[in-house]
């Protein structure tokens, strides 16, 4: 699940680079493409999510509205 959204992200953030001009439209398809980098940022959600899951838990744990 996390792959295509990480895809998803890596497109966008070229896109928004591309609109800047920080980068060419070449290094905008070579993000979009490179196997490493998918792969690393495929990681970075996961880690992202887990962290998002336990803050969720630790701020519903202080609400009170789990046991």
């Amino acid at each position: 699940m996390s792959g295509p959204i990480a895809r998803i992200l890596l497109r966008y953030i070229a896109g928004a680079l591309v609109a800047k001009g920080i980068l060419d439209p070449d290094g905008a398809a070579f993000l979009n493409t490179d196997p490493d980098l998918i792969e690393l940022a495929t990681a970075a959600v996961g880690v992202l999510v887990g962290l998002g899951t336990e803050y969720a838990y630790r701020l519903a744990k202080r609400l009170g509205w789990a046991t």
